[in-house]
């Protein structure tokens, strides 16, 4: 894969990469022009694909040397065996999915473990932009209410009780603003979170 920009990664991808072991299989859904693959890649040699809706991001990650499907995961993963990669991925894309409980689940059926990153929602600055009036806008959520593709925005506490509701088992969980861990009162004063996720069970 060629580089994809990796010297100014993201800081949750920073975070993601310690949660991906070496030599494994990972299917990042949502990938974009392909940063995070490259950059598993690079640092980890991993293996795996990408899955892309958007033209230009599915293209962007061709010209990187990603393996990209270009496809829309509202229509489900059927495409993909049952545990057929290690880890699956869907970094800042499940507050745009309409059909949230359906590929959180999808990401269980077809990996051993699943990592899911989303604004937000009950985020200090946040709170204080409704109580003046006006939907948020920020850094991590960037777009004006007419125009966000963002449908299904939720809080850490909203999806904690998902998690519960759903029997799936959070092995691990980081809370960042602006790339710093937050560990007091995450639910008011992290901008976004970071889940990893297994079947409970497994």
């Amino acid at each position: 894969m060629k580089n994809a920009n990796i010297t100014n990664i993201r800081p949750d991808f920073a975070l993601i990469t310690n949660w991906v072991r070496a030599k494994t299989k990972v299917l990042d859904l949502g990938c974009g022009d392909g940063t995070l693959l490259t950059h598993l890649h690079e640092t980890l040699d991993t293996t795996g694909y990408g899955v892309e809706k958007d033209d230009a991001n599915w293209l962007a990650a061709l010209k990187n040397g990603v393996d990209v499907i270009q496809m829309n995961l509202e229509d489900g993963l059927s495409g993909f065996e049952d545990q057929s990669f290690d880890t699956v991925i869907l970094s800042q894309t499940l507050q745009a999915m309409h059909n949230t409980e359906t590929i959180v689940e999808e990401m269980l059926r077809v990996g051993r473990e699943a990592i899911v990153t989303f604004p937000n929602f009950g985020y200090w600055r946040n709170r204080l932009q409704i109580a003046t009036g006006n939907m948020p806008v920020s850094k991590t959520l960037p777009y004006q209410w007419y125009d966000t593709p963002n449908v299904h925005l939720c809080t850490i506490h909203d999806f904690d009780q998902f998690c519960i509701n759903h029997h799936i088992q959070v092995i691990e969980r980081k809370v960042i603003t602006d790339g710093e861990d937050v560990h007091v009162l995450p639910n008011l004063m992290g901008n976004l979170a970071m889940y990893r996720l297994k079947t409970a069970g497994n």
